[in-house]
């Protein structure tokens, strides 16, 4: 037994040392960053889960409006964490170039422009919620609407807190430093997660209990991730007169990686939206479908998503070291296990969708659906979610943002809403056709990337 496990102990080094080891980074280093990721996504998604079946406690008007709601959060609050994203990727390849100095200015100049975005498009929301919701919602019925309205305004509230945390964590991954990152995130969710069960399961204040847990958690993660930085981080050396003094040429450069990504966030997630706009006409029913279908498929991309926040850093800091040999090895060993992840994970939770279901308490018309959509999703994903989210993350680390971002919107527009439309309302297949068309664009991504991956033109910037 003990020659067995020895075997197995020397089998795992030497393919972690084959893969995930080079001159940049071994993979202890790797295995470092990597894992407070998976258990944050893990938190995140399995909190995710639990709140939208909390929700659903106060019906299907309460679970379509978060559910619609959500959809436009996604939408902007990607604008910020797009800007986040630039400073990750600066901070990396700063980290990666041993330029602790500018680390830290990097950093500082990335919360604060952050963070004026974020106040912009706050006021702008709150202004404008109720002319936004029946633009887009407007087919929707009465008491969704009213839902929706309260939580959208909730939500826009609590966006410049949201919007800071993301900005204070985006520079720690920057570093490499993911085990404060998982720290916060847990003290953000699980504090969300347990005012929604007081508010929402006790109390039963349905969607304003949602909105009250949701500014709460986030404005409790901001002042806790400010607070680290400020007081416990020796590489970022955060001071609030240093956020306050604008440096134009590294906000620049910030902005050079993150304002593509926040404009290719915004039809990317556009199109999602229109999306969601086609599945409305479909009823309440065929939403409330979407929603569930949703937070359950999300459990299925834990691990890859980690791996998708995990390359930036990883890429930025061999791109920062001008190792492309060991960026490239990194992104096929990164997407490798991608793959591998989701085979495990869809075999470890199809046997238990019957009880996972149970957990939104569904009219039993709309279970067949779900069931439907998931399955598709397990099937797909192993091969066509990997190379469509994880390489363009790579190639935005190395610099390609512009490429990256123009990729996603063409696939977005051509494919996810077009042929969404054609499937779902035109050929009358609802919902599935929607999510069929959703699988159809990963793939069409996932070529492009995989076409300029294996250029140079990807590594050609250089902006450290």
């Amino acid at each position: 037994m003990n020659n067995i496990r020895l075997k197995i102990k020397h089998k795992t080094i030497y393919l972690l040392d084959k893969y995930f080891t080079g001159e940049s980074l071994d993979y202890k280093k790797m295995i470092s960053i990597i894992i407070p990721l998976f258990v944050d996504q893990a938190f995140l998604i399995l909190m995710s889960l639990l709140n939208t079946a909390m929700i659903s406690s106060a019906g299907v008007a309460a679970v379509s409006a978060v559910s619609m709601v959500d959809s436009l959060n996604i939408f902007l609050v990607n604008v910020f964490i797009a800007v986040a994203t630039g400073g990750t990727v600066i901070v990396a390849q700063y980290k990666g170039s041993g330029n602790m100095k500018m680390v830290s200015k990097t950093a500082t100049q990335a919360i604060s422009a952050v963070t004026i975005f974020s106040i912009l498009l706050s006021v702008l929301v709150i202004l404008f919620h109720t002319p936004t919701l029946n633009l887009l919602f407007g087919k929707a019925e009465a008491d969704v609407l009213q839902n929706a309205k309260i939580y959208l305004i909730g939500s826009s509230i609590s966006y410049p807190f949201m919007a800071i945390f993301q900005a204070v964590t985006g520079a720690l991954r920057g570093i490499g430093e993911t085990k404060p990152c998982l720290k916060l995130s847990l003290l953000m969710n699980l504090t969300n997660t347990g005012l929604n069960v007081l508010l929402i399961t006790v109390f039963h204040m349905g969607v304003k209990g949602l909105v009250i847990s949701t500014i709460s958690a986030r404005l409790l993660g901001m002042g806790a991730s400010i607070f680290y930085i400020m007081k416990d981080n020796e590489m970022i050396h955060f001071h609030l007169k240093d956020a306050l003094k604008i440096n134009f040429s590294i906000i620049k450069k910030v902005m050079f990686i993150g304002l593509p990504f926040a404009a290719e966030q915004i039809f990317f997630n556009g199109g999602k939206l229109l999306t969601q706009t086609f599945i409305v006409q479909l009823g309440t029913m065929a939403m409330t479908a979407y929603a569930i279908g949703n937070s359950i498929a999300l459990l299925f991309q834990i691990g890859p998503n980690a791996l998708s926040i995990a390359i930036v850093t990883i890429v930025g800091q061999c791109i920062g070291r001008r190792n492309i040999e060991d960026a490239r090895k990194f992104v096929k060993s990164v997407i490798g296990l991608s793959s591998l992840l989701f085979v495990v994970t869809s075999a470890l939770l199809l046997p238990f969708f019957p009880l996972l279901i149970k957990m939104f308490h569904p009219p039993a018309e709309i279970i067949p659906t779900i069931f439907t959509l998931i399955l598709i999703s397990a099937i797909a994903q192993p091969i066509l979610w990997p190379p469509s989210f994880i390489m363009p993350s790579a190639l935005r680390a190395a610099g390609d943002s512009s490429f990256t971002s123009i990729a996603s919107l063409l696939s977005m527009w051509l494919l996810r809403v077009v042929l969404g439309y054609i499937l779902g309302i035109t050929f009358g297949f609802g919902i599935i056709g929607v999510w069929v068309a959703m699988i159809v664009e990963w793939g069409a991504r996932g070529i492009v990337f995989a076409a300029r991956f294996k250029g140079k033109k990807w590594y050609a910037h250089k902006l450290v």
